[in-house]
């Protein structure tokens, strides 16, 4: 009779409990977005930020989202960044302007 006295629901902590044991987990997996071989001014636009570490990109390409990676071709020098915020247009859907910063992908 305890739980009664104290307002604890036995079915609502099992309910918990099952929950918490037998529902996976969903974590976010970041993609890798390859803008290699694609003509700045073009194809897409960078305006670099304190040197190169930061710049905001404009691109047509679905799926990007924050914490993705872009990697971008410049005087065939490669480099990476990591999507820091996103916003995208409405009209076309796919177009988008980011705040990208500098970083270090292992392998790509």
């Amino acid at each position: 009779m305890p739980f009664s006295r104290s307002g604890i629901n036995l079915s609502v902590i099992y309910d918990f409990v099952m929950q918490l044991f037998f529902t996976t987990p969903t974590f976010q997996k970041h993609k890798i977005h390859d803008f290699r071989g694609f003509v700045c001014g073009q194809d897409y636009v960078f305006e670099p930020v304190d040197g190169l570490k930061k710049g905001y990109m404009t691109a047509q390409r679905k799926g990007v989202k924050r914490g993705d990676w872009i990697i971008l071709e410049n005087d065939s020098r490669f480099y990476q960044y990591q999507v820091e915020e996103i916003d995208y247009y409405s009209e076309p859907p796919d177009m988008w302007i980011a705040l990208l910063s500098q970083a270090v992908i292992d392998n790509f």
